[in-house]
């Protein structure tokens, strides 16, 4: 996978000067588009419209810099159709105009090339199982809440503690697929996975009813969200919430996939969660939606 991932960061070197369809990258790197958003973002940190951005004005910053062009045939060149649009993205990046830049010989943000490599570290290993599911319902209490990669997401916190009790306990009795209970769900989010981006958050039960005869047995307020046949990754960890399934989110992306013939699909991803006995540690079990890769 990080060979075909590198290929397609050739292709994004020969095209920065034309407009880059990110399909056509994806059938470079042999998998979905909606794949490669996220396998991107995951192991660069940064969305790929970003990168490529980054990486146009990079070198755009140096041909400004050699004085041998005008300015808006530069900018026509990668893509901008005025120098105020030129002008405006330049200075986002390098915090400084073009047009300053090539008088003072300022100096430029430069954004390198990306290749990528897997590096295995220590000796842990994964713990996942492959399932294939029918369809299911999603039933419970939904909020849009931003992406947060790293500590406690506080919009969430305050969601979980806006809900009654009660509620998610009939919300439990309707439960009557893995994972049991009631869980965390997450869908609708932006496939760069960018920090900020928001997403859907429901606090939810999985029920093999359809979805009008779940919302009618549901507390009040409840909504559902009908999901596909199709396949799932299950991943488990134990650990400090929330950085162990943060963690295990990261990993999922950056090693999993990388390492395995499968892909990202669209989907929700579930997870349920268990506090363990010492009080300390977690015991989390992530459901991803996955298909094989092709070919």
């Amino acid at each position: 996978m990080l060979e075909r991932l590198n290929e397609a960061m050739e292709h994004v070197e020969r095209h920065l000067d034309q407009p880059i369809d990110v399909a056509v990258m994806a059938r470079v790197a042999a998998t979905s588009e909606y794949h490669l958003r996220r396998m991107f973002s995951a192991l660069a940190g940064m969305p790929l419209s970003e990168y490529v951005r980054r990486r146009r004005l990079t070198v755009a910053g140096a041909e400004v810099l050699a004085g041998r062009e005008p300015l808006l045939d530069i900018a026509v060149r990668y893509g901008y159709g005025s120098s105020e649009a030129f002008a405006r993205a330049f200075r986002a990046v390098h915090g400084v105009g073009p047009g300053e830049a090539r008088r003072t010989g300022a100096p430029l943000v430069s954004q390198p090339r990306l290749s990528f490599r897997l590096t295995i570290e220590g000796s842990s290993s994964m713990r996942y199982r492959i399932v294939d599911r029918p369809a299911f319902t999603v039933v419970g209490f939904k909020a849009r809440v931003p992406l947060v990669h790293e500590g406690p997401n506080q919009a969430i916190v305050d969601f979980v503690r806006g809900t009654a009790p009660e509620a998610l306990e009939q919300l439990a009795e309707l439960s009557d697929q893995e994972p049991r209970g009631v869980v965390s769900v997450t869908d609708n989010g932006d496939p760069s996975a960018a920090e900020g981006t928001e997403l859907d958050y429901y606090q939810a039960v999985i029920t093999s009813a359809a979805p009008a005869a779940a919302v009618s047995a549901a507390p009040e307020g409840a909504t559902t969200l009908a999901v596909p046949a199709g396949g799932w990754a299950v991943f488990t960890t134990t650990g400090p919430a929330p950085h162990a399934i943060q963690y295990l989110w990261r990993d999922v992306f950056t090693e999993w996939f990388p390492s395995n013939p499968y892909r990202s699909r669209p989907g929700p991803a579930i997870l349920r969660t268990e506090p363990s006995t010492n009080g300390a540690d977690d015991e989390a079990e992530l459901w991803f939606p996955v298909e094989r890769e092709q070919g």
